[in-house]
């Protein structure tokens, strides 16, 4: 039986950034699907779970911390990067509170990146972590408006 990919969802605002990541991810043999916007992205949950989520900080709409929390809040364990180009003051700290299994600065290294996604889906797997809402095998209710 074949091996399934790692599936990653990138959430970033800028399309070079996305397009940069896409390439990364598909080289490393990973599925990738990318996202303009945080709300986007939620709305995507209710069609198929990533196994790790690379999510920059400054979006547009909703934020990257606030996109963070909506699913902390819901119960997903998805492992989450957190990236970001404006590494301000108390943003690893609100990142990590909220969540955030790593955080990055742009610009990003693509083998540090590979590393830091591979680890986060390691830790979130655990011996036997689910990835998905153990008591109903999907996202949970009220992720996506």
């Amino acid at each position: 039986m074949a091996k399934s990919r790692l599936r990653v969802a990138v959430v970033d605002d800028e399309e070079p950034v996305r397009k940069a990541l896409r390439r990364l991810f598909h080289s490393a043999q990973f599925d990738v699907e990318v996202f303009a916007a945080g709300q986007d992205f939620l709305n995507s949950l209710r069609r198929r779970l990533p196994d790790c989520v690379v999510l920059d900080l400054h979006l547009p709409g909703l934020t990257g911390l606030e996109v963070l929390q909506r699913l902390r809040q819901e119960g997903s364990r998805l492992p989450v990067l957190v990236i970001t180009g404006k590494d301000e003051a108390g943003s690893m700290q609100a990142a990590f509170a909220a969540g955030a299994a790593d955080y990055l600065v742009k610009p990003l290294d693509g083998q540090t990146l590979l590393a830091a996604v591979d680890a986060a889906v390691r830790r979130a797997r655990g011996p036997g972590g689910p990835r998905k809402n153990p008591s109903s095998g999907s996202v949970p209710n009220g992720l996506a408006p």
